[in-house]
């Protein structure tokens, strides 16, 4: 059986981080769908924060910030996370 198809959407702010940031959607989606690890939100508690490294970026921990739903995740924000250490 295949599982449901789930969809992305991204605040405005996410997009523009995308942008600035020079961060791939496929990095996004993979990091909320396969993370290395999951908090959730200590301000927020409909949200998730998933880290995921990224080889592309020489390891860096890339931190996706979204609000979990059925089948779409809203993506609210995203950036690699200084604090978190980097994997090779």
């Amino acid at each position: 059986m295949t599982p449901p198809a789930v969809s992305f959407s991204y605040s405005d702010h996410a997009i523009k981080m995308l942008a600035e940031r020079e961060i791939e959607r496929e990095w996004v989606e993979c990091t909320i769908l396969a993370p290395e690890t999951t908090e959730p939100d200590p301000k927020h508690p409909e949200r998730v924060l998933a880290f995921r490294s990224i080889p592309e970026r020489d390891g860096r921990v890339l931190r996706v910030v979204y609000v979990p739903g059925a089948g779409t995740h809203r993506v609210v924000t995203l950036f690699f996370d200084r604090g978190r250490s980097r994997r090779r």
